[in-house]
């Protein structure tokens, strides 16, 4: 890769680490549907000029949207909350160690939806994940009542998006990435809409939390989309897929900088353990599952 491709993998990963920063200072206030919500519509409305000034891409739009719409349900309506959620519980690092076992999922479903070949090293890979978010959770310091449910929900998150891959890959194969990225949000928000609406806070959040909000929706959601599906025409998704290993590094980072949230040793070792489990099952390190893409 050009060192500007490699500049750019870094950029990403940093605004999508920053993510789960953002999701812990305005979840407390504006709670996580609302939160979730405002994320999602904006970040379609910010996106869909891109498809209204393309005839061909609104036709494929319409003629997939029963498609998108599930699969804004399952890879946005659902699991985006349920990461919010976990965030009144544990810190951005931590979200963000357990948002890298996305691709273990993905594994996982593939093989037996789509069956999907695991190597050998895929399942050592498989093994090693799920070990190391054992490790992350066994080693949660004065973990808050509700934190283990919380987690588990995160967890339902990622095995989520895991089912998401492979819905696209079975059924939205032939659509433009723009299409199912912009698709799947929009109908997300018209799901999401009428509970937003019933849990509205009765305070006011405040500008900061706004902030947040903003920032969250197109810094860290449509702006890195953007770039990554361009990332991934110049150099390919396997080299593009690295960016996933990063962003628990920058999750953690920010955390620790903005937050000042304390980075234990079981996060370090359970994160690392879970990243060398991901690197296997994607094929960073010996051979290359077939079919399995990156979750984000």
């Amino acid at each position: 890769m050009a060192p500007t491709d490699i500049l750019q993998i870094i950029a990403m990963a940093a605004v999508w680490g920053g993510s789960f920063l953002f999701l812990r200072i305005a979840t407390p206030e504006f709670g996580p549907v609302p939160l979730i919500a405002i994320r999602v519509a904006v970040s379609a409305l910010f996106l869909l000029p891109v498809v209204l000034l393309r005839p061909a891409w609104r036709a494929e739009l319409w003629q997939n949207a029963g498609k998108l719409l599930l699969l804004g349900l399952i890879n946005a309506a659902i699991p985006f909350p349920l990461f919010a959620y976990s965030t009144l519980f544990v810190t951005a690092g931590f979200a963000s160690i357990i948002n890298a076992t996305a691709p273990l999922f993905a594994a996982l479903v593939a093989g037996i939806w789509l069956r999907d070949r695991i190597t050998p090293g895929g399942f050592l890979g498989l093994i090693l994940g799920f070990g190391g978010v054992v490790v992350l959770v066994g080693g949660l310091p004065d973990a808050r009542p509700g934190a283990l449910p919380a987690i588990g929900g995160s967890l339902f998150a990622a095995f989520l998006y895991g089912v998401s891959a492979s819905f696209v890959k079975k059924h939205l194969a032939g659509v433009n990435a723009w299409v199912t990225t912009i698709g799947s949000f929009g109908f997300a928000a018209l799901l999401l809409a009428p509970l937003a609406v019933l849990t509205w806070p009765a305070a006011a959040p405040s500008s900061g939390s706004w902030a947040a909000v903003l920032l969250l929706a197109i810094v860290c959601t449509a702006v890195p989309n953007i770039y990554y599906f361009r990332l991934v025409l110049r150099v390919g998704p396997g080299k593009a897929m690295s960016v996933a290993f990063l962003i628990p590094v920058f999750g953690i980072l920010w955390g620790a900088l903005v937050l000042g949230e304390t980075v234990t040793p079981a996060m370090l070792g359970g994160g690392a353990i879970v990243l060398l489990g991901t690197a296997l099952v994607v094929g960073v390190i010996g051979r290359r599952l077939g079919g399995v893409p990156a979750a984000g």
